[in-house]
């Protein structure tokens, strides 16, 4: 169908709330779980992030689009949400970097928008409802057929959505004579986690999220990395299985978001789904050890019981969230595991946390070195 920003476009959620607007990318109909991003900027960042799949974002940044995209600002292959909400969809962008526009850029993915809508409406109602499915469409705008179709859409709950985004083979990235080799579990990783790792030394082997733990362990890494991804971390029963057999195995370990979930889950500690979640590149995080606040990316809807860790006495908060006190952070008082619900590699948000990496880094040379000096006094 021959796309124009004039046709008509419509959101339903899934209690009845209508909003009416106009079309935006393809023409057609989405469906997902509705949430909502606070960030300024970086929309195409947040577009390809393997943890958005499944999802309809809405965007509370008034323009999206008016500077275009580019082949370098990208965390996957491909846009990874299942669908826009935003109040202005720009046709044209004025950035000499751009290599094209978003419009083009949706087309080429097939990704439906609904734009024209009162965003600040939709979010103040998600934001007091709490997060839901949803559908868009701009092909039809026949509530009764949508409601029906939307009524087959499962819920965000008992969800497994990783095995859609994570990679099929392995696959590594930077210099096989770095310092360190770093396994990574991807679970739907963004492009920057690996780069962050890179920058300081690292040679990763990335590992599709199936991946045994003996298998990896043939490698010989020097640490794992637990990335982030989407879906219920509470029904990976498979992957939590084998993160246990990671954290005895003394081999340095870091997850994040997804990776934070499910450490907490193989730790016995529950997760829960969030009322609305956070996600955005402004939450404040103050860190438990050094006293520091820290400004923070997250994309996240699910969350670690406080209560559960409270009785892991091998287990420490070392993060928590200043606008509604959730956790996030943890770590092993007796091992070298540690956890971080927000984005430390950002992209798009502040550096505030990239000392984390920094902090795995130096976990990992200081048992290489003790490995070491045991090797030669043995």
């Amino acid at each position: 169908m021959k796309y124009t920003t004039k046709s008509p476009a419509i959101l339903l959620l899934e209690d009845g709330k209508v909003f009416y607007g106009k079309a935006a990318g393809k023409i057609g109909t989405a469906t997902g779980e509705i949430c909502f991003n606070t960030g300024m900027t970086g929309y195409q960042e947040i577009f390809t992030d393997p943890s958005y799949f499944g999802q309809i974002i809405v965007a509370t940044n008034v323009h999206i689009g008016n500077y275009g995209v580019n082949n370098d600002e990208v965390e996957s292959d491909s846009i990874k949400i299942a669908g826009l909400v935003c109040k202005q969809f720009n046709d044209f962008h004025s950035r000499k970097r751009s290599n094209g526009s978003l419009k083009d850029y949706f087309l080429h993915d097939n990704i439906v928008a609904i734009s024209d809508v009162d965003t600040r409406a939709i979010v103040r109602y998600i934001r007091d409802k709490g997060a839901m499915n949803c559908i868009i469409s701009s092909e039809t705008l026949d509530i009764a057929f949508l409601q029906e179709k939307l009524s087959k859409v499962p819920s965000m709950i008992g969800l497994e959505l990783s095995s859609k985004v994570s990679t099929k083979e392995p696959y590594f990235m930077g210099d096989p004579a770095a310092d360190y080799k770093v396994a990574l579990t991807d679970y739907g990783v963004k492009k920057n986690i690996i780069r962050c790792l890179v920058e300081r030394g690292c040679y990763v082997q990335v590992f599709p999220m199936k991946t045994s733990f003996e298998e990896m362990m043939k490698w010989n890494p020097d640490g794992f990395l637990i990335s982030n991804g989407p879906g219920d971390p509470g029904i990976m029963i498979e992957e939590v299985a084998t993160i246990k057999k990671i954290i005895n195995s003394g081999v340095p370990t870091f997850g994040i978001c997804l990776g934070h979930q499910l450490i907490a889950e193989a730790s016995g500690i529950s997760t829960f789904k969030m009322h609305k979640g956070h996600r955005g590149i402004n939450h404040p995080v103050k860190n438990l050890i050094t006293g520091k606040c820290e400004i923070t990316s997250q994309n996240h809807g699910f969350g670690v019981k406080a209560e559960d860790v409270a009785k892991i006495k091998n287990m420490e908060i070392t993060h928590v969230n200043l606008n509604d006190k959730t956790i996030e952070g943890l770590r092993y008082t007796d091992r070298n595991v540690f956890s971080v619900q927000h984005h430390p590699e950002a992209c798009p948000g502040p550096y505030d946390s990239r000392y984390l990496f920094d902090d795995f880094i130096t976990m990992i040379a200081s048992v290489k070195k003790e490995e070491n000096k045991a090797a030669v006094t043995a």
